[in-house]
């Protein structure tokens, strides 16, 4: 399947959450906080009051509870307004 943003949306793929301690303890996935780490796999064309800041590829952090969580091919992915990205990570 494929999905194409619409306006200033942005579509992100989640990173994973550490599942162990730097001193080996494993973390149950109930217990693991959530990430808001994520990589752009698509962005929509922008708005003419929001332009899209980011570029497929990207790597970007964004609002703890932003976004719309969906699955693409069993794959988890997230929709995010251009405006719930916080930074770029470099």
């Amino acid at each position: 399947m494929k999905i194409r943003p619409l306006a200033d949306r942005v579509l992100a793929k989640p990173e994973k959450a550490e599942s162990k301690t730097a001193g080996g303890i494993i973390i149950p996935e109930a217990a693991q906080e959530k990430t808001q780490t994520a990589t752009v796999t698509a962005v929509g064309p922008g708005t003419e009051d929001e332009k899209i800041t980011v570029k497929v590829g990207e790597r970007v952090m964004y609002d703890k509870y932003a976004g719309t969580a969906i699955k693409i091919d069993g794959e988890d992915y997230l929709i995010l307004k251009n405006n719930d990205i916080i930074a770029v990570i470099e």
